[in-house]
């Protein structure tokens, strides 16, 4: 769990499992599962289960995986439980979060790095492979301190959205819930332009799918939920602004490659693990599904809420059924 290892000497030749460690972790590991739980004070069970959370596979009683900075880590996890600040079933779900997120975090940073430095259409020799930890081992310090400063702004953000989303009346729904435009943008016939792009333009095509829906998103003020390949979530607290995204990303993208449909819906989601869940996601979702290429679909709801506003045509469709909600009332959006 540690990351004290800026200091390590890059490998000469082809780097082995025990530098790569080194480099990223630190000093080599010195204690058992048993003893980090005896040093830290954290019950062998709790740390066992971070363990777990972090995504890292159960170890053998006797086996050597953990340094001083692991000890240091839960000698704070032991501190933060003492002190009522967390409790153990807090402490876990942070965990898994944290593990969750930063394990696609590192592997994405890695293919990227790899992918930038080795040509792809040969096997890296050592000397590759020499130039990539070297390069990691410079890059180290400076990663480190951005991703920090990135997570305190992406936390302050989440912030005011919450704020934001209080201030606009949260009392008529339950505490759990916030009310939110939910949308969905997928490519269209993905499918048949995969089968005919190699592995390299498939790879081009998603993430230029991925970057540009993020970019407008961003834009816009809204938050990218998740990325799935050929489609993407995003929330927005204001109807106008998902509206304004929707309407935006069928432009961004249809430019520079296949068409894209837009589903969106208005009402209360339940915010969870940093997904959303609910019937107001569903249906988005069956809206998507409706929609034709090039178009932007919403249900009643987000009609109701973006009628009127300047630029935007909201012209009603005939009823369709929407598979496990019945029949629905959509409405397509438009720019006028």
């Amino acid at each position: 769990m540690g990351t004290e290892g800026a200091g390590a000497r890059e490998p000469d030749g082809r780097p082995t499992a025990e530098q790569i460690e080194r480099l990223f972790v630190g000093p080599p590991p010195r204690y058992t599962r048993i003893q980090v739980a005896e040093i830290s004070g954290v019950p062998q069970r709790v740390t066992e289960r971070i363990w777990r959370a972090l995504g890292f596979p159960t170890l053998p009683d006797d086996e050597v995986a953990f340094t001083d900075a692991d000890v240091a880590i839960l000698t704070r996890v032991r501190a933060m439980m003492d002190g009522g600040l967390l409790d153990e079933r807090t402490i876990i779900r942070m965990t898994r979060a944290l593990g969750q997120t930063t394990a696609r975090l590192a592997q994405w940073q890695a293919e990227i790095i790899i992918g930038a430095m080795l040509e792809p259409d040969r096997p890296p020799s050592d000397a590759d492979l020499a130039k990539v930890m070297t390069l990691a081992r410079e890059l180290l310090p400076d990663f480190e301190r951005v991703l920090i400063h990135v997570w305190r702004a992406q936390l302050a953000a989440a912030g005011t959205r919450l704020l934001a989303i209080t201030d606009m009346g949260e009392e008529a729904v339950p505490p759990t819930r916030l009310t939110l435009a939910v949308g969905f943008a997928d490519l269209v016939s993905f499918t048949r332009v995969a089968r005919e792009l190699d592995e390299s333009g498939l790879a081009e095509l998603v993430e230029g799918f991925e970057s540009r829906a993020a970019d407008v998103v961003a834009a816009y003020g809204g938050r990218l939920v998740k990325t799935l390949g050929d489609e993407v979530l995003f929330t927005a607290a204001e109807p106008g602004r998902a509206a304004e995204i929707a309407l935006e990303l069928g432009d961004a993208i249809r430019a520079d490659g296949p068409d894209v449909r837009v589903g969106l819906a208005y009402g209360p989601v339940l915010p969870m693990m940093g997904d959303v869940f609910g019937t107001t996601v569903n249906l988005a979702a069956r809206l998507t599904a409706i929609a034709r290429p090039g178009s932007v679909v919403v249900d009643e709801a987000m009609a109701g809420a973006v009628e009127g506003t300047g630029g935007i045509e909201v012209r009603r469709i005939r009823r369709r059924p929407a598979r496990g909600l019945g029949v629905v009332q959509p409405y397509v959006l438009r720019r006028v």
